[in-house]
């Protein structure tokens, strides 16, 4: 189980990292919006670390996206 919620946490960071990307805005940008460290967005980011529903969702807000869009994972 913990390699399922591994690999989940690196595919979620790697959707924010992919849209983010897509509106050409940089991870500083990013971290600015949301009111974070440059660290806690790449830890996010990297899969090493478990935002919560909450961040998600500031996330999904500050990214102009829905937040289900952060789950798409097979795009």
């Amino acid at each position: 189980m913990i390699h399922n919620d591994h690999l989940f946490l690196q595919q979620l960071g790697g959707r924010i990292v992919q849209i983010r990307k897509a509106k050409n805005m940089k991870q500083y940008e990013l971290s600015d919006i949301l009111s974070m460290d440059d660290s806690g967005l790449r830890k996010i980011e990297s899969g090493r670390t478990n935002p919560t529903i909450k961040t998600l969702i500031k996330i999904a807000n500050a990214l102009e996206v829905d937040f289900k869009e952060l789950f798409r994972f097979d795009q």
